[in-house]
C-alpha cells in the first residue's frame, strides 16, 4: 500500500493542497486530474521523493519498489539502450553491474569467489538471467526497432527516447509505477499496447495524462486536485466528469427534491456501469461502482469553455461526397481514388503515416502512424 498522510503545499499564498490523505491500493489505476497549475507534476513529484511538501508524509510498504517514468532525455545518454532499461529495476542493476566489476578484476581472490556466487544467487532469483529478453520485449511493444537496442541513447532522437524511457519504468514489474504524460510523443499503435500493458498489469498505477481515452481506458479511481483537497473518485474520466456535471445541475435546482437527486445519480451510476463493458477492467469497475457513495459526488469547481457554432439553417443528410479523388505532392502519392460519402453525424479520423527521416539506420525505421483529428 501506498499512503499519503496530512499532505500540504503551499507556494506563498497560494494553496494547492491542504491536509490530503490518500491510500493508493493493490491492484488498482489512479489517474490524477486538475485544472492547469493545479499541481498534478508537482503532486507526483512529491510521491516520488523529487520534490519536498510544506507538511506530512509519504508512505510505501516496506519491501515494495516505486518506479517513475524520467522526463530527463539526456540523463542516460552515455548508456546502450537495453542498460538503459534494465537500469529501471536499480537493486538487479547495481548487482549486475558489482558483479561484473568483480570478474574483472586481476586479482580474484577465494573472498571474490564467494561473493560473485552470492550475487549470482541475489541476480537469478530477481530475474537478472531474463532481463535483457524482458527489455527486448518492452522496446519492442513500445515502437523501438530491434537494431536500435544496443545504440546509445545520445544517438537516438526524442521519438525513441521517450519510449525507452517508458520501458525503463515498466521495467520489472514494480509495485507501484507512476507515469507523468506517458502517451506523450506515442502513436495509436503504441498507445494500445501500453493501455492493453497497463489493463494486465496487476499492481498499482498513478497517472497523469490530458488524454481522457487513455484515462477512460485504463482508470479505476480518479484523484480529482480541486478546492485546495485532493479527493478520490471511483470509476474512469469519463464517469466522474459526468457525475460531476450532474451534481452541478442538481445543486443550481433548489425545486427538485434530495430523494428524487439520489434516485437520478443512482440511475445514471447504473447506466455507467452496463456500458462498463467496453473496458476490459469492466468486471472490478463494475463492482466499485456499485459500492458508490451518492453523498462523495461533488460538482467540479472548473469550468469548461467551448466553441459553439451556429447553424443559419439545419444541414442535410449527405454532407460530402468524394468520388475517385486524387493528389500528389511531387513525385509521393498522397492519395489515390479515393471515394468517401460523409453523412450526418458521421465522425472521421485522419490516419497518415510519418516515416522518421533522422538517424544512420532511418532507412530501416518502422512507420509510426500518428492520430491526427
Amino acid at each position: 500500500m501506498f499512503t499519503v498522510n496530512n499532505l500540504t503545499l503551499q507556494f506563498g499564498k497560494r494553496v494547492l493542497f491542504d491536509e490530503v490523505n490518500l491510500k493508493f491500493t493493490h491492484g488498482n489505476c489512479y489517474g490524477v486530474i486538475g485544472a492547469n497549475g493545479a499541481g498534478k507534476s508537482t503532486f507526483l513529484n512529491i510521491l516520488t521523493g523529487e520534490q519536498d511538501a510544506n507538511k506530512g508524509t509519504v508512505s510505501l510498504e516496506q519491501g515494495k519498489r516505486l518506479a517513475v517514468l524520467s522526463q530527463d532525455h539526456f540523463k542516460f545518454d552515455e548508456f546502450n539502450v537495453l542498460e538503459t532499461v534494465i537500469m529501471g529495476y536499480k537493486e538487479l542493476y547495481n548487482i549486475m553491474k558489482e558483479k561484473e566489476a568483480i570478474y574483472l578484476k586481476e586479482d580474484f581472490s577465494d573472498a571474490d569467489g564467494i561473493k560473485a556466487s552470492e550475487l549470482e544467487e541475489q541476480y537469478g532469483e530477481m530475474g537478472g538471467w531474463n532481463a535483457e529478453s524482458d527489455a527486448a520485449q518492452l522496446l519492442s511493444g513500445l515502437g523501438v526497432p530491434e537494431h536500435y537496442h544496443w545504440a546509445q541513447m545520445g544517438d537516438l532522437d526524442n521519438k525513441y527516447k521517450v519510449r525507452i524511457l517508458l520501458a525503463q519504468a515498466l521495467f520489472g514489474n514494480p509495485d507501484v509505477l507512476v507515469l507523468d504524460e506517458p502517451t506523450n510523443d506515442l502513436d495509436i499503435q503504441t498507445i494500445s499496447w501500453l493501455e492493453d500493458f497497463l489493463l494486465d498489469f496487476k499492481n498499482t498505477v498513478i497517472v497523469v495524462s490530458h488524454d481522457r481515452h487513455f484515462l477512460d481506458t485504463v482508470c479505476t479511481y480518479v484523484a480529482d486536485i480541486d478546492f485546495g483537497k485532493i479527493s478520490l473518485f471511483t470509476g474512469n474520466y469519463t464517469f466522474w466528469y459526468k457525475t460531476s456535471q450532474l451534481a452541478l445541475s442538481q445543486r443550481t435546482d433548489q425545486n427538485k427534491k434530495n430523494e428524487d437527486k439520489k434516485k437520478e445519480l443512482q440511475e445514471f451510476i447504473q447506466r455507467f456501469s452496463a456500458n462498463a463493458s467496453k473496458s476490459k477492467q469492466a468486471t472490478s469497475r463494475k463492482k466499485l461502482l456499485e459500492k458508490i457513495n451518492l453523498d462523495d459526488i461533488q460538482p467540479s469547481s472548473r469550468k469548461y469553455p467551448a466553441v459553439i457554432f451556429t447553424q443559419l439553417r439545419e444541414a442535410g443528410n449527405q454532407l460530402l461526397e468524394l468520388d475517385q479523388l486524387s493528389a500528389k505532392r511531387g513525385d509521393e502519392v498522397l492519395f489515390n481514388k479515393l471515394s468517401l460519402q460523409l453523412n450526418k453525424g458521421d465522425k472521421v479520423d485522419f490516419l497518415y503515416k510519418n516515416v522518421s527521416k533522422k538517424g544512420k539506420n532511418s532507412s530501416k525505421d518502422q512507420d509510426d502512424f500518428n492520430n491526427k483529428r
